[in-house]
């Protein structure tokens, strides 16, 4: 892994916030909050390590387990990028526990499901948001099917066709361990970022999802490292620490 960022958190119903509530977009909300930085660094450093790839547009953030962060850190940067100037399209792919709708105050009717169906087209279910430069593709109702359909030719047209009308796809993938949808996804995408917490990431775990990235050839861009901060932001129900470490 190239890089490495890390950020800080409290635990507190933080994961029962993002499912019912969606995540927190710090980056919107206070885009002067040194956490808004911290974003944009991030997605800085995805870009730097993107320049060795013949492309890096469509990129898909993940983690070792559940409860791990990747939700807002994914939503974040993609609102980074929007800021940006770039045209951006938030996919979620986490067909298991969706919080993109949530967290945009979209309804979750149609979507990625409703598209790898055929019951949607692309253009039907893209949905702009408040964040300018920024829509979202919701998950759509919960299948019981989730890694059959992503690994559909229907999700690699959906995919063709993010790529053909926005600058930057940021895919919202399932967490590596627990389900097969991500090594179904990384053939249809150009780089992967993991997500990890201090705290509840074992190493163990993290040196497997390593592994299994690496099995399915996924160009894995760099890590972010949500930690325990020293000070909490109460304005925010958790805190963040400050940092960055470069990995070799």
């Amino acid at each position: 892994m190239n890089w490495l960022f890390k950020f800080g958190f409290k635990r507190n119903q933080e994961d029962q916030e993002s499912q019912k509530n969606g995540v927190m977009l710090v980056t919107y909300a206070e885009p002067k909050h040194v956490v808004s930085e911290q974003y944009r660094t991030v997605r800085t450093n995805i870009e730097f390590a993107a320049a060795a790839l013949d492309k890096c547009q469509v990129v898909m953030f993940t983690s070792s387990t559940m409860s791990e962060g990747k939700s807002t850190v994914s939503a974040n940067v993609a609102v980074t990028w929007a800021q940006a100037g770039k045209k951006v399209l938030l996919i979620d792919a986490d067909l298991r526990r969706p919080t993109v709708h949530a967290t945009f105050r979209k309804l979750n009717l149609d979507g990625v499901t409703t598209v790898l169906t055929g019951k949607s087209k692309p253009d039907e279910v893209v949905e702009e948001t408040f964040v300018d430069n920024l829509s979202i593709i919701p998950s759509g109702p919960i299948p019981p099917n989730p890694s059959e359909l992503l690994n559909s030719r229907r999700m690699s047209d959906l995919l063709d066709w993010a790529r053909g009308n926005f600058d930057i796809v940021v895919l919202d993938a399932p967490p590596v361990l627990a389900v097969s949808d991500v090594q179904v996804l990384v053939p249809k995408t150009d780089g992967v970022v993991i997500v990890t917490k201090i705290g509840q990431t074992q190493k163990s775990d993290l040196r497997r999802t390593v592994e299994v990235l690496n099995l399915a050839k996924a160009k894995i861009l760099g890590s972010v490292e949500r930690v325990k901060a020293r000070h909490g932001d109460k304005g925010y129900g958790y805190g963040y620490g400050y940092g960055y470490q470069s990995n070799a």
